[in-house]
Order: C-alpha cells, then sequence, then structure tokens
C-alpha cells in the first residue's frame, strides 16, 4: 500500500465517524502491525498491548506498574507450594458467557502449550485446580519467588468459545497456522475487537458491560499501522490520527516545536542487543567455512569493543537511550548495581587485536538480521554496526524486514546474527534469564535464546535462582549468573530505550514504563 493511500483511509474513517463521534474516537498508528489476535500465540509487544484491550488477566498493572487486582478479587498464599485466587463474580465475556474457573484452568493450560509463546510463564505457575466456580487453586513443584510476575501475563480465554471454534491450542505463528482466534476475539476487557484486516486498519468499540471503570472517553478505536516515518509524522501533525506510539526519534526535536502537537516521553523497560549463533560448527549466513567464529570469546569481544555507542545514543537515537552493558530491561534486576551496566571500553585497536588471535585478522562476511519496524531505528542501528565492524574489516549485511516475517524466522533460528528487545512489566531479573539467557531446553526454558548460546554454570546459577526463597540469596545467585554471562560475551547489550509517544494537543495519554498504552485511560477532547 502506498503512503498516499494509507492516509486516504485514515482520513476517509475520520469523515465516516462524523465530527460528533471523532471527538470520543482514538485515531492511532504505529510503525508495526500486531501479530495475531491469539493471546497466546505469539509474546511480542504491540500484539500484548493490542489483545490487552480485549482480553483480561486474574491482575493487572497500575500506572507506576504495581499489581492490582483484575478478574480475581484476591489471593493468598497458602503454603510455600499451593496459592489460591478468589474470583470476580458476575464478569462476563463480550459474546455473553459468564466467567468461571472453568476459564481460568482452560487458558492457563492453553499457554501451557508448547507452541505458545507465554508457555514460560504459563509452566511457572504450576498446576491450575478449580475449588468452585469462583476459587482456583494453583499447586507448584518447586518454589517460584515470582508466582505473581508469572500470572500476571497470562491472558484468560473463554473455556466454551475456545471449543466451539477449535481454538483450544494457540495457534502455530511461525508455520503461518491461521485459525478462528487469529482474526476474532472474545475477551472480557474494555473494548471489543470491531474488524481486523492485517495491514490495513484494526478497530475496537467500547464494552458497554465491562465491570471496571472508565477514566477515558474512548468509545471508538481505529489503529492503522504506517511503516514510513515521514508518513506517520505527517498524519499526526495534519490532525488525521490523534496519537503516534513510535515517533523516530530525530523528528522529537521537531514535533516539541510543533502547534497542537505534545511529546510525553520516559524510559522503557527494554533492553536492546545483539544475539550470535553459537551453537552450529558453521555459520548459516557467513563466507567462514568449516568453523564458527561466534563460538570465539575474543570475536564475540571485539565486536563489542568496537561498537561506539555514545556515537549510537547522540547521533541516531537523539539522547533517547541509556547505554548499559546489562542484560536486563531494569536495574532494578540487580538492585541497582553500578558493577553491572559497565560496558566494555569503545576499543577499536583492541578489538583488531583480539580478531587477529583469533586468527580474523582479515575480517569476514556475515549477515545480520533485524527488525525495521520493532524497535526504534533498529535497522538504523544494524547499518551502523555495519560500519563499526568494517574497521575490523567485518563486512556486515544487513538483512531487514519487517516484524511478522522477522521473528518467525528467529523462532527457526534460521539466522548467525541478529538484533533482539526484550522488556515489560516485569523488573525481576527472572523473565529473562529463563526465557532468554538459559540453555535451550523444553518447557520454554531458553526459548528466546536464539543463538542457542550454552554456559553450563550459567544455566545452573539462573535455574537456582528461579527457586531459591530467601531474597538475599536469590539476589546473590542472580548476580553471579548475570556476571558469568557478562565475561563469556554471549550477547551484545546495546542500551535501554527512553520512549516517546506523541499526540495531539487534545489527547491525554498515561505513559507507562513497559510502553503500554491503556485506551482505557485515554480522553480525547474536543
Amino acid at each position: 500500500m502506498t503512503d498516499l493511500l494509507t492516509r486516504a483511509l485514515i482520513l476517509l474513517a475520520a469523515l465516516c465517524l462524523g465530527p460528533s463521534a471523532l471527538a470520543q474516537t482514538l485515531r492511532w498508528a504505529s510503525q508495526g502491525d500486531p501479530q495475531t489476535m491469539d493471546p497466546h500465540s505469539q509474546n511480542e509487544s504491540l500484539t500484548n498491548m493490542m489483545n490487552g484491550q480485549v482480553y483480561e488477566r486474574l491482575t493487572m498493572r497500575d500506572r507506576k506498574l504495581n499489581i492490582v487486582p483484575s478478574l480475581a478479587l484476591s489471593w493468598q498464599q497458602l503454603s510455600p507450594l499451593v496459592w489460591r485466587y478468589k474470583l470476580r463474580p458476575g464478569v462476563k465475556f463480550h459474546e455473553g458467557q459468564p466467567f468461571t474457573a472453568d476459564d481460568v484452568v482452560f487458558s492457563i493450560k492453553r499457554g501451557q502449550e508448547p507452541n505458545s509463546q507465554i508457555n514460560n510463564y504459563a509452566l511457572a505457575v504450576g498446576e491450575p485446580v478449580k475449588i468452585d466456580e469462583l476459587t482456583v487453586e494453583f499447586r507448584l513443584k518447586a518454589v517460584n519467588p515470582i508466582f505473581t510476575e508469572h500470572l500476571d501475563g497470562l491472558w484468560i480465554m473463554s473455556k466454551s468459545w475456545s471449543e466451539e471454534h477449535k481454538v483450544t491450542r494457540p495457534l502455530d505463528f511461525k508455520a503461518k497456522e491461521e485459525t478462528w482466534a487469529a482474526m476474532h476475539s472474545n475477551g472480557t476487557g474494555p473494548y471489543l475487537l470491531a474488524s481486523r484486516q492485517p495491514g490495513i486498519k484494526t478497530s475496537y468499540k467500547r464494552n458497554p458491560n465491562w465491570w471496571g471503570k472508565f477514566e477515558g472517553n474512548v468509545q471508538d478505536v481505529v489503529f492503522t499501522p504506517i511503516g514510513n516515518d515521514a508518513t506517520r509524522l505527517a498524519a499526526l501533525v495534519s490532525g488525521e490520527i490523534d496519537f503516534v506510539l513510535d515517533p523516530a526519534p530525530r523528528d522529537v526535536p521537531r514535533l516539541r516545536n510543533t502547534a497542537g502537537v505534545k511529546v510525553v516521553d520516559g524510559p522503557e523497560n527494554r533492553i536492546v542487543f545483539i544475539g550470535m549463533d553459537q551453537s552450529r560448527d558453521e555459520l548459516l549466513y557467513s563466507s567462514v567455512k568449516g568453523k564458527n567464529p561466534f563460538k570465539d570469546i575474543r570475536v564475540r569481544r571485539a565486536l563489542y569493543q568496537a561498537i561506539d555507542i555514545e556515537t549510537l545514543k547522540t547521533k541516531l537515537m537523539n539522547g533517547l537511550s541509556a547505554p548499559t552493558g546489562a542484560m536486563t530491561p531494569s536495574p532494578l534486576a540487580y538492585n541497582g548495581d553500578p558493577e553491572f551496566d559497565k560496558r566494555l571500553p569503545y576499543d577499536v585497536a583492541a578489538a583488531r587485536r583480539l580478531m587477529a588471535e583469533a586468527g580474523y585478522a582479515d575480517g569476514f562476511e556475515v549477515t545480520i538480521d533485524c527488525p525495521n519496524n520493532r524497535y526504534i531505528n533498529d535497522e538504523e542501528i544494524c547499518v551502523a554496526l555495519a560500519s563499526m565492524w568494517a574497521q575490523l574489516k567485518v563486512k556486515l549485511k544487513v538483512n531487514a524486514m519487517p516484524r511478522v516475517t522477522y521473528f518467525p524466522r528467529l523462532e527457526k533460528q534460521d539466522t548467525s546474527l541478529y538484533m533482539l528487545g526484550w522488556g515489560g512489566a516485569v523488573t525481576d531479573a527472572e523473565t529473562t534469564l529463563t526465557p532468554v539467557m538459559r540453555n535451550r531446553a523444553d518447557k520454554g526454558v531458553g526459548f528466546y535464546n536464539y543463538g542457542a548460546s550454552r554456559n553450563d554454570k550459567f544455566d545452573a546459577l539462573a535455574a537456582a535462582s528461579s527457586n531459591e526463597a530467601d531474597p538475599r540469596k536469590r539476589e546473590a545467585l542472580i548476580k553471579a549468573a548475570l556476571r558469568e554471562w557478562q565475561e563469556q560475551v554471549h550477547t551484545i547489550p546495546l542500551h535501554r530505550q527512553v520512549i516517546p509517544w506523541a499526540s495531539r494537543a487534545n489527547v491525554s495519554v498515561v505513559h507507562r514504563a513497559d510502553n503500554w498504552l491503556e485506551v482505557a485511560w485515554v480522553n480525547v477532547g474536543r
């Protein structure tokens, strides 16, 4: 679709709604598009956020990311291995089905399926057991020190609706499977899915029977993916859309001085890093034959030390990044200990020596896979790395693609070198250590370790921290695990994003550190 056609469709939709409706319609845009309406299939931020307007969890996050009641009114830990949740009475799904304990048990078990990208979290909450219609117990096999954090990531679906439409298992996104749940939704949340046109438009209507209290006035939502930064900006400035989730950093200074527009920004709990295939004996996409240069720590360290992170921050990110040597989305994961934020020094001469010692003084060619509509300046960062690594005679081919193509590729481990970001509402180290960094295994462990690095010392420390109930002992295990990972340079951390949002002056939004737009909190003025 051309940019002109995209803008025409936005304007046409606005005109069709009429001036009175526009006052309570939120028209917004992002560079990407949700991957699927199936809430258990993909664990990707924009997909989760848009599904989160329709589906709910037993708990939710408030404006400061604290866990508060949602579909559950209260909960208590009966013993180290048993949690009991009391459910909210009188709640109905959008199509009229009553919400009960059966739906909770069904949804948790659906999330535990192997092709669910949230199975690591779902498996961590143990076996869900119905006690009565409004009471559910979770019975664990081992202590889970962040049980409530794991449970807060699990969406609740209607058991009867899922059975009726033959969607009792999450769809297999990487295999391009299509099911009823891919294009249809039936949640308990504040908004109902009205229409879904992938890559074109997704619209929602307010749920008049929602159990909760709306703090905003939005009746209808129209989301349009606009991949081109300039087109997205122009649509906001002209008033064709009301809100942009991801303005390009280079445009933010201009937006701050544009009449009728305002910028709201803040740090995001998200680390952006570079991963490397460390499992294959020969890389899939490299000029090096018969061996894998990324298995050599000297090569990994050389690439790290050849990155001028301050130039990336000032010239490319326009200051909207926080460089770090850590691998967790938030410094709270290690109680803010500055040891873990220290980066390896930028030192091209040292990097060249390391490459020569490893036998790659003349460099090599390799392809880096990057999304081009997921993180701030994602493709541009990869292009900048190509320039920096050229000083080591590493010829980097940048293979940039939309997220809908990118993530299935990574799931298949069809990559040699890649960019990934990780974050969200949870600040605890566990939700990075286990799914992203541990040795790849079953039950979701190491699922997102697409480089398949293997470090048994790190893995043992991380595994022990997952079941350690004593906070001090657990902190020591987490720090020891993170230290081992850093020393072996299994990944190359870049920065934590600072997220700017942009809106029309008459739109009030709540900016959360997990980059989550809660539409029920949005007000659109006349």
